[in-house]
């Protein structure tokens, strides 16, 4: 018989002392899966309180004014087209779109406007140059842009549409190309006009 011979118990190692580090609190799967600027977006069949919502902007002509007012003054609501940089082929293209299809797209009594970060010098000679109808709006802060999800982040402007009744109902929202933007007013006039017919009968 083989007698194993017992060791000697070995000393219990120091355990390593560990940084402290600064614990954040625990993040909710909802808070990490959304940005915290998508948390309030706007989409279509919202209502919005106009009250603030977007905050201030300038016409071209450098007269400041709200989405609420323009809401106000129109008839039965208001279209925006956002556009990255005046005077450029494509914002170009898309504000030639909306000039030559002016009369259709507002016969229901909606109120079209561009909206970009630019100057209003900049939308002013865009607009003369183009012989657009309709007035441009500059948002340089992007805080209209950005209430309605069209800022391109860290900086500028998807391009797209967004458009908002008189009881601040957004009927439509989408980005989209020059083309798409005028298309996806156009059907929304049509169904609009159906509608008001239909009502009529």
């Amino acid at each position: 018989m083989v007698e194993l011979r017992k060791r000697k118990a070995t000393a219990a190692l120091p355990v390593p002392l560990q940084k402290r580090t600064k614990t954040k609190a625990p993040v909710t799967i909802s808070e990490a899966a959304a940005p915290s600027s998508a948390k309030s977006l706007p989409k279509v069949d919202d209502v919005v309180d106009l009250n603030g919502f977007g905050g201030d902007i300038e016409t071209n002509d450098n007269n400041k004014t709200t989405l609420r007012a323009l809401v106000d003054d129109s008839k039965s609501g208001v279209v925006l087209f956002t556009y990255p940089k005046a005077s450029t082929p494509g914002c170009t293209k898309q504000a030639c779109l909306f000039r030559d299809g002016f009369d259709k797209l507002t016969s229901t009594g909606l109120s079209i406007y561009g909206l970009s970060t630019d100057s209003p010098k900049a939308n002013t000679n865009f607009k003369t140059k183009q012989n657009l109808p309709y007035t441009l709006l500059c948002d340089t802060a992007s805080t209209l842009i950005g209430a309605i999800g069209l800022k391109k982040l860290p900086r500028g402007t998807n391009r797209g549409v967004f458009v908002i009744d008189k009881a601040g109902k957004i009927l439509l929202l989408q980005p989209g190309g020059p083309d798409a933007t005028v298309e996806a007013v156009r059907q929304l006039v049509l169904s609009m006009s159906k509608e008001a017919e239909s009502k009529a009968i």
